[in-house]
């Protein structure tokens, strides 16, 4: 086992998505992932408390990035404006450049109940930390809740499209037509 070489947090999460695919996530043991990737088991654990957290280690890192980026926005800018903006920013910054490794991992996810029950808890703390970030700025609390849900359902839309594409547009493409789409139901058109 190479225990010096570099990366090993992505060569564990490469491996587990490799496994998941391959094999299934149910039949797939961190032990299993550790050899793929070159490491022992210990080091496995020394990263991921178990192998949902390959799938969902980083969410919080995500949520915080969310929340940071939206709360940097001038509060002059509308509500909407602002999450559309955020959307944006995160889009680019974590999603396109590992299209890819975003597309198996999603795949993953669709393929188990339990995973896909941990996905929209992990949408439904973005939506309160995002309540949190729109009441912090002066907010009505129905507004906000609106505006968060709003968000969550822009991204859930173009996600699913920009996961379905080959890669060649980003994903910020993908939440524009979407919040455009929406903007025409509003409008009645």
């Amino acid at each position: 086992m190479s225990r010096w070489e570099p990366n090993a947090r992505g060569r564990l999460e490469q491996a587990a998505l490799d496994l998941f695919g391959e094999r299934g996530f149910e039949q797939t043991t961190a032990a299993q992932i550790a050899e793929r990737a070159g490491l022992t088991e210990r080091t496995f654990f020394r990263h991921y408390a178990d192998k949902r957290e390959v799938l969902f280690g980083e969410a919080h890192t995500l949520e915080q990035a969310f929340v940071d980026t939206f709360t940097g926005i001038p509060d002059t800018v509308a509500p909407i404006d602002a999450m559309a903006s955020a959307l944006e920013t995160i889009a680019a910054r974590y999603f396109d450049p590992r299209h890819e490794r975003v597309r198996q991992r999603h795949a993953v996810i669709m393929a188990n109940a339990e995973l896909r029950e941990r996905e929209l808890i992990k949408l439904a703390s973005l939506s309160a930390a995002l309540v949190a970030a729109l009441r912090r700025r002066g907010i009505e609390p129905s507004a906000a809740h609106l505006t968060a849900e709003v968000g969550i359902a822009v991204f859930k839309v173009g996600f699913g499209r920009w996961i379905g594409d080959t890669g060649e547009r980003t994903l910020a493409d993908f939440f524009r037509e979407s919040l455009d789409g929406l903007r025409v139901v509003i409008a009645g058109g």
